[in-house]
């Protein structure tokens, strides 16, 4: 390790940014970090930084393909997925996926997600406080809606919980790595069984399109339509579960804000672009982009070769950009976070997310106008060894609750 290479990603504290990212950005904000596998890296922290990176031809995702380059996981990137794609190719994927997250196509899914989040709600009522929300409603309420999207019976959706659940785990070494790889071996085999499925009974949803798009139209090969229905499944619902715990924890524990958005709802959309914003999701770090030749960027030579990361948490931070951007403010204007990242790897369930977010929200907000934590808050179990941050556990109580509007 090179004398000025610091450990990263940082450890993770429950829901705080680590402090050293405000240093990082006002002294050294292209810093020399380590990661767990593959070595050293360049780690980006300033907003105009992160976002320049980000759509930079330069910086390439292919190039980390079958290479042991600097990671979180001890898995080794085998085969190219649309994660791992640069444009054209992870284009011409993206336009495939994408008809199904249109803003149009979204706005119509919005009336089932409200009736499976007052479903859900009702459920919580029924059971009386304290309850679990993790387990009672951010969990199911993204994965019904997910599954429903991509065609998954319902009778499966505890298992294909399940699968993805084990692969979102850090893995170290021995069993919990064979444990990962075995569950995605699993998930990739029952996406497989969908697909036959589709071509036998062709369906509307998802994978029914992405078959349609692969055998009538040969858009997209066998392997890229199994990785990405698998990849949906495994990354959608789990970030927007964990979020939907980590936005709700932080308006209980803001409650200044909390009452503020109480009193004025229709702060609700810029309130949920500020959590995005204000609330860090990612307990490790995000993938590898590899120069393709020597850039210039933040002041610090990049050279061929060499990795770059970029810090989302901590761009979303940047006193350049947010005015006290350590401050949670759910009326904030002009919000230009990279929450949901930047450039052609910009989250594809980005407008899906955001209205599930809402949703979930408001329903809470709504139907209990006392909510509070039946715990103190630094009770709260908090998720370890996970690529995203969350909370185990999230204790709610209350002593009113409203029928559904």
């Amino acid at each position: 390790m090179s004398a000025e290479a610091l450990p990263y990603p940082f450890e993770p504290d429950r829901l705080t940014v680590d402090p050293r990212f405000a240093a990082m950005r006002e002294k050294q904000p292209v810093s020399r970090v380590r990661l767990p596998f593959g070595g050293e890296a360049w780690l980006l922290t300033r907003y105009a930084d992160v976002r320049a990176m980000l759509v930079d031809r330069r910086f390439m995702r292919s190039l980390t393909v079958g290479k042991d380059a600097p990671r979180a996981t001890e898995a080794i990137e085998s085969e190219s997925s649309i994660i791992t794609m640069d444009p054209p190719e992870h284009s011409r994927l993206r336009r495939l996926v994408m008809k199904a997250f249109t803003p149009k196509r979204v706005e119509l899914l919005e009336p089932r997600i409200q009736q499976l989040a007052d479903e859900l709600a009702d459920g919580m009522i029924q059971a009386g406080p304290p309850v679990d929300l993790v387990r009672n409603f951010a969990i199911p309420l993204p994965i019904i809606a997910l599954c429903e999207l991509l065609g998954v019976p319902r009778e499966d959706r505890e298992k294909v919980h399940s699968w993805t659940d084990t692969m979102l785990s850090l893995s170290g070494a021995g069993q919990d790595f064979t444990e990962i790889m075995n569950a995605q071996r699993e998930l990739w085999g029952y996406i497989a069984g969908l697909v036959a499925e589709r071509r036998e009974n062709p369906t509307d949803d998802l994978i029914g399109a992405l078959v349609r798009a692969r055998d009538d139209e040969g858009r997209l090969t066998e392997g890229e339509l199994i990785d990405l229905s698998g990849g949906i499944l495994a990354v959608g619902h789990e970030t927007t579960a964990n979020h939907i715990a980590n936005l709700t924890y932080t308006l209980l524990t803001h409650p200044d804000q909390l009452a503020r958005l109480r009193a004025d709802p229709g702060l609700l959309p810029s309130a949920v672009e500020e959590l995005v914003r204000f609330v860090p999701l990612n307990a490790s770090t995000g993938f590898a982009h590899i120069a393709t030749e020597d850039v210039e960027i933040g002041g610090r030579l990049i050279r061929a070769g060499e990795a770059v990361f970029a810090d989302l948490d901590a761009a979303n931070r940047d006193a350049a950009v947010f005015e006290r951007p350590e401050e949670l403010d759910v009326a904030r204007p002009r919000n230009h976070h990279v929450g949901f990242g930047h450039g052609p790897h910009h989250c594809l369930g980005a407008q899906m997310a955001r209205v599930e977010l809402r949703v979930a929200i408001g329903t809470l907000l709504n139907r209990f106008p006392d909510l509070g934590l039946a715990v103190e808050p630094e009770e709260v179990p908090w998720l370890a060894g996970r690529r995203q941050r969350g909370p185990e556990a999230l204790p709610l109580t209350w002593t009113e609750a409203l029928p559904a509007r």
